[in-house]
């Protein structure tokens, strides 16, 4: 085949039977074997300063909260971020942390009743989900209880994997 047949639109690409269902099983990959069961939460009625204390511990962007072990809701980064004013005026992150803590609650930031998976979804409806929408992690949960979490990030290390 002469290399300019191969970039035609009658030149079929070479896949034998077993790598096409390979790819198409990775596809359907159920949820829970991607998903981090470790999650870091925080719970209803906690200040906001832990919620910056353990995201800068645990290296994440997204804590689901909870009330009992249901989830009622997600504060991420970003949520910190935007009623933070530290990085603005050079201000003490213990000052910041008692200013925050005293003037506003983890409900008045957090983001309430947040899109989640079921456990016996898929790869594919989280990505699906993800890309449809305006935020970069997805609780897994079985009933209300919080089961696991999956971000952007896992799809797009879980599609590297797959190459």
């Amino acid at each position: 085949m002469h290399s300019q047949d191969r970039w035609s639109s009658k030149a079929k690409p070479q896949q034998d039977a077993a790598t096409y269902r390979t790819c198409r099983m990775k596809r359907n990959d159920p949820i829970s074997h991607l998903m981090s069961r470790n999650v870091v939460t925080v719970h209803h009625g906690d200040p906001i300063s832990k919620v910056r204390t353990l995201a800068r511990q645990h290296g994440v962007h997204h804590i689901p909260v909870v009330n009992g072990d249901q989830l009622i809701g997600i504060i991420t980064w970003s949520d910190i971020l935007r009623v933070s004013f530290a990085d603005t005026f050079g201000t003490d992150a213990r000052a910041e942390d008692a200013t925050l803590d005293h003037t506003l609650t983890l409900e008045q930031v957090m983001k309430k009743d947040p899109v989640t998976l079921a456990e016996s979804g898929t790869v594919r409806e989280a990505a699906e989900i993800l890309a449809k929408s305006h935020f970069h992690s997805l609780p897994i949960v079985n009933g209300g209880k919080l089961v696991g979490i999956v971000t952007s990030t896992d799809l797009i290390r879980y599609l590297v994997d797959q190459f």
